[in-house]
């Protein structure tokens, strides 16, 4: 199958990339940066498609969703810089949308929205809403769309979280009855969070209802 995933150079998206690779399927990415850093790079990286692009310029990438059977969102932030417009309406919530029109409109078969379980600490609600907002928008299209919503995700190279939380949250993450008892915004491992949305994307035929932490697990495995 054709996989296209939104930030595919991210935290989350590489992992997704990763895994359609190994498992033998065409992956193209966009992102405005095009490909990962060097040293976030394996073998994997060599067989994807990267196509450096502005998400809010469709006429860029656009051509990139001909033949697709699925695509992934995983642009998010959780800081912003309103003077160069990078805020949690536009990023967390515009930019799926945007995303989500364009491949109906390409014939696309499924959509997988990366959101969240909750607003990390220290962060505007606007972050929160505005990929409720984006979930909401998107729920009625034309294609099976499914929407992930994992608590915060830690592992190594981390870009949001200070390395103490990251640290932090790992250790929540491993205790099995302390992450139970955090619900859904239990933090999950990023390789967990990568699996399932790769899972996600090329197995799930028919829209569902979002996925908290706990099933977003159980797909993983």
């Amino acid at each position: 199958m054709e996989l296209v995933v939104f930030g595919g150079n991210g935290f989350i998206g590489r992992r997704v990339c990763r895994r359609a690779v190994e498992a033998g399927h065409e992956v193209r990415s966009v992102a405005r940066s095009g490909p990962p850093d060097p040293d976030q790079r394996g073998p994997w990286a060599d067989e994807v498609t990267w196509h450096a692009a502005d998400v809010f310029a469709p006429q860029e990438w656009r051509h990139v969703l001909g033949g697709a059977d699925a695509v992934v969102h995983s642009i998010g932030i959780i800081e912003e810089a309103p003077k160069q417009g990078v805020t949690f309406e536009r990023v967390n919530g515009d930019s799926a949308i945007i995303t989500a029109l364009e491949s109906e409109r390409a014939g696309v078969d499924r959509f997988v929205f990366v959101s969240s379980a909750t607003t990390p600490p220290t962060v505007r609600e606007a972050y929160l809403t505005a990929k409720r907002r984006a979930e909401t928008a998107i729920g009625d299209l034309d294609m099976a769309t499914t929407v992930l919503r994992p608590g915060a995700v830690y592992g190594p190279d981390q870009p949001h979280f200070p390395s103490v939380l990251n640290r932090l949250l790992t250790v929540l993450g491993s205790l099995e009855p302390v992450a139970e008892r955090l619900g859904a915004g239990r933090p999950l491992d990023v390789e967990t969070v990568g699996s399932a949305v790769y899972e996600t994307a090329v197995s799930v035929e028919a829209g569902e209802p979002p996925l908290d932490a706990q099933r977003i697990a159980a797909r993983a495995d």
